[in-house]
């Protein structure tokens, strides 16, 4: 939200507007929120001309699905998007193991208490797969707390409300590190200190490495890999299914082997690769669960 050159009255107008939307779905319950906004979302969104991307994405990675099917997951991925929204304010407040109704639970949480007790660094991995915002205050209810990288909102008002928002789900402030080179020594550092580090990989990055998504060439982040050999940091893999309006569980998978052939370059390409093939596991499961709408593959796209 926020342009580049926006003048400092729009920004505020934005903010405001922002405000008032999230104090209406925060007075909401949370099941009630995560139907408006996804009903909302899955109305309008199909009809945006971003949506051609998806079903580009779809079509290029998926070409046994017909057009009725590629539609049916792209509206799919709008409620998603919309639910996750509807449900951002009330992720602080949503119950652990609920016995019906919103809520959240955990499979896999023994690798989570594992390593709680050992007080190491850790790498957590995922994807922008169901509510991916439930994640950080999840594991930091394991005394997990991480750091994430983050690309901050043009418009400082909007970035100061997001993370405020992000705060209180957590229980605490935990630093923030920005995409690039700087970024990286940062969360370097904090790893080193002992911090643990979350990262969503499934975006194209131009400066990382060719790895393989969905049997195609994907430019894909080299540093979460790096980082971890580096440190020889467990990496933990998790990603959020959508049970319901509200209702989520957070998949934990136990930590990766790391490779160790010797070659660093080759390593890191071996975690890298191990991570994409996670990804991708976990998206054919739930298609309408991701956010087809980047441009993920090194290939020519539709115009948003």
């Amino acid at each position: 939200m926020g342009r580049p050159g926006s003048s400092p009255r729009r920004m505020r107008i934005e903010a405001i507007a922002l405000s008032c939307l999230l104090a209406g779905l925060r007075r909401m319950k949370p099941d009630h929120a995560s139907n408006a906004a996804g009903w909302l979302c899955r109305a309008i969104g199909p009809w945006l001309p971003v949506s051609k991307v998806a079903d580009a994405n779809l079509r290029y990675v998926m070409p046994h699905l017909g057009a009725r099917s590629r539609r049916r997951i792209i509206r799919d991925m709008w409620e998603n998007i919309g639910r996750n929204a509807g449900e951002l304010p009330h992720l602080g407040t949503l119950p652990h193991n609920p016995t019906d109704g919103p809520g959240w639970d955990v499979t896999g949480e023994e690798h989570l208490r594992s390593h709680a007790r050992t007080g190491q660094p850790v790498m957590f991995v995922s994807g922008h797969i169901g509510n991916w915002e439930m994640l950080p205050p999840a594991v930091a209810r394991y005394g997990l707390a991480f750091s994430s990288f983050y690309r901050a909102p043009n418009n400082p008002y909007v970035d100061r409300m997001l993370c405020d928002l992000r705060d209180e789900a957590m229980g605490q402030a935990v630093p923030l590190f920005a995409k690039g080179a700087r970024g990286a020594r940062q969360a370097l550092a904090h790893l080193i200190r002992g911090g643990h580090l979350g990262m969503l990989v499934d975006q194209k990055m131009n400066d990382g490495v060719e790895a393989r998504f969905f049997g195609q060439p994907a430019m894909t982040a080299s540093a979460m890999a790096a980082m971890a050999l580096r440190q020889r940091c467990p990496v933990i893999a998790g990603y959020v299914e959508r049970l319901g309006p509200a209702r989520l569980r957070i998949h934990v998978s136990a930590p990766m082997e790391l490779p160790d052939t010797g070659d660093r370059k080759r390593d890191q390409m071996l975690l890298t690769q191990q991570v994409n093939d996670y990804i991708e596991q976990k998206i054919r499961q739930h298609p309408g669960s991701w956010l087809w709408l980047h441009r993920r593959w090194n290939r020519q796209l539709p115009k948003k």
